[in-house]
């Protein structure tokens, strides 16, 4: 049985999680929560109160220092530390010193691991998001577009490194809902990470990439086979 169908064979049964997510659903391996998190509902409640929302079409799995391509492979930092656990908590980190990037700490007891956020569709007409993503001197963005890329999905639900360590089973901040659908091994595309050549061939080809196949919203296409 593959991991995608062993995911969804497990989630099936469960029917509607709790709202938000509970601890339990983080804690499990890491390519297996990479696949439930499909779907699920990223929810950021805004300083003033009100609240962006969008569904997870794209992810990436990342294990603990065995891994070559994942921040753990050096160990425990002070910028990775949230990685290290407990569960269930959001790691943000910030690259080229512009872009906030959202993963989600999970993994089985005793190990490392999290997941990178690469793609959520918003919902309805998001003018929240639109006022950090649309530009004046450009056409208005496909919704589907507004938070397509890690980068773009920091930048749409206003990420930073404020949020690193936020409880994503507590509803303050950001959080995490169940859409009690999980995904079926046809609904679910995979291909190796992006942009982590520097783990050498082992890590870099190994398929931890994964979206809901052919979504409008993720950040580029997945191989074809």
């Amino acid at each position: 049985m593959t991991v995608i169908a062993a995911v969804a064979a497990s989630d099936a049964g469960r029917g509607p999680l709790s709202r938000p997510l509970a601890r339990a659903f983080f804690e499990r391996p890491v390519d297996e929560l990479a696949i439930a998190l499909l779907g699920c509902r990223f929810v950021r409640r805004w300083p003033e109160g009100t609240l962006s929302a969008g569904s997870i079409v794209e992810v990436e799995a990342y294990g603990g220092p065995e891994d070559r391509a994942s921040h753990a492979r050096s160990g425990r930092t002070a910028r990775n530390a949230t990685m290290f656990g407990p569960v269930g908590h959001a790691y943000v980190y910030r690259v080229y010193g512009l872009h906030h990037c959202l993963n989600v700490v999970g993994g089985e007891p005793g190990t490392v691991g999290a997941v990178l956020v690469r793609a959520i569709k918003p919902e309805g007409d998001p003018a929240a998001i639109r006022a950090r993503r649309d530009r004046p001197d450009r056409p208005p963005m496909a919704i589907a577009r507004l938070a397509s890329g890690p980068g773009n999905v920091g930048r749409a639900f206003g990420l930073d490194l404020g949020l690193d360590g936020a409880d994503l089973t507590d509803p303050v901040s950001i959080w995490l809902e169940a859409n009690g659908r999980p995904p079926t091994p046809a609904t679910v595309a995979h291909g190796p990470r992006i942009g982590v050549a520097y783990a050498g061939p082992a890590w870099a080809e190994l398929p931890r990439r994964f979206g809901l196949r052919g979504h409008a919203a993720l950040s580029r296409p997945f191989p074809a086979a």
